[in-house]
């Protein structure tokens, strides 16, 4: 980890900091660019948004697929103050990001909260896969 990681995982925990002081749960994230600089910064804002989708990787990762062309996104780096969550893992794979750099592991967060606190993730029944030649139709061809 180098000076730079450093600095910009400490502005991600600030973001954070802002988020919960704003009414939201406490994570934070920036991207840098291929030359060092900060392109955007992000704060959770779910609470306020009330969209259970409003996490700051996940916004910075729209943002760059948007606004970056691939060789640039994959030239970038992600600061964020916890460890991305499964949707927000995929939206970085599929924005093309280069780099992830965390400070707290999902079992660090877990490890913070209360006994009885609300989990990190809520289990879900899952069945699957199913119907196979059918589901394939629309795919086949597509990729």
């Amino acid at each position: 980890m180098t000076g730079d990681d450093e600095r910009f995982l400490r502005r991600a925990i600030e973001l954070a900091a802002e988020a919960r002081a704003g009414g939201n749960p406490p994570f934070g994230s920036l991207l840098a660019g291929p030359d060092g600089g900060i392109l955007a910064e992000e704060r959770n804002t779910s609470v306020t948004d009330a969209d259970i989708t409003a996490h700051p990787e996940l916004k910075l990762a729209r943002w760059a697929a948007r606004e970056l062309d691939r060789a640039t996104a994959a030239a970038t780096t992600m600061y964020t103050s916890c460890r991305p969550c499964g949707m927000c893992a995929g939206a970085i794979e599929r924005s093309g990001l280069g780099r992830v750099v965390y400070a707290l592991s999902p079992e660090q967060l877990a490890s913070l909260k209360s006994p009885g606190a609300t989990p990190v993730v809520f289990p879900f029944s899952e069945e699957g896969p199913a119907l196979f030649d059918e589901a394939r139709v629309p795919v086949q061809g597509y990729y």
